[in-house]
């Protein structure tokens, strides 16, 4: 499997991210199936304002100063592919 990382994120919409990887894809990823899967970890994220404030800490998307995250695969796998 080749190694995948984000190089781009931009907050859209309804939770939703637009990611560049370092393949040079884009993809529209989904955060509600973080947000409403039940997990403590992404709680924070259901405030707009929290969710909105994300970083890039050279492999993935971050919030809180790096301490949620998502795998870059992850977000690779379910991301939507855009045109």
């Amino acid at each position: 499997m080749k190694l995948i990382w984000v190089t781009e994120a931009k907050v859209c919409n309804g939770y939703k991210l637009l990611l560049t990887f370092n393949d040079g894809c884009r993809k529209v990823f989904d955060c509600r199936i973080l947000l409403d899967g039940g997990n403590a970890l992404y709680e924070p994220l259901q405030d707009v304002k929290a969710f909105n404030d994300i970083l890039l800490d050279g492999w993935t998307v971050t919030w809180k100063d790096g301490t949620i995250d998502v795998a870059p695969e992850f977000l690779y796998e379910k991301g939507i592919p855009v045109e």
